[in-house]
């Protein structure tokens, strides 16, 4: 499948799943843009992440500091093409994984750690 129509899925994915979050979490969701990529630029992976990293939150959780320097603004990447190879071009298990990838960094948004992530199903 063509990366357009990956990131069309996924845009349909992420606005369904924001829709059906309480309303608290549903405001600050939409807060915090999702970018579509197709796979972790040379940046993430010179940072130790892995090629098939599916999806990164990056930049200060919302409930940081104001005054502390923010060096990326906060934004939620998902990496579709890897997602694609993960759920092995089925795209019932591409829609899942995308909805729980963008939960989890959703997640570190909110301040969620692993443990969090976790106990939500999220890991």
């Amino acid at each position: 499948m063509k990366l357009r129509q990956l990131a069309t899925i996924a845009s349909q994915v992420v606005a369904a799943t924001q829709s059906r979050l309480p309303a608290a979490v549903r405001e600050q969701a939409r807060r915090v843009p999702v970018c579509y990529e197709p796979h972790p630029n040379d940046d993430i992976l010179a940072e130790g992440w892995e090629p098939d990293l599916l999806g990164l939150f990056v930049g200060q959780p919302h409930d940081a500091d104001p005054g502390a320097p923010q060096p990326l603004p906060p934004q939620i990447l998902l990496f579709l093409e890897n997602i694609w190879d993960y759920a092995e071009g089925d795209e019932r298990i591409y829609r899942q994984e995308v909805r729980l990838t963008y939960l989890h960094e959703l997640g570190h948004y909110l301040g969620w750690d692993e443990s969090d992530l976790e106990a939500r199903g999220l890991d």
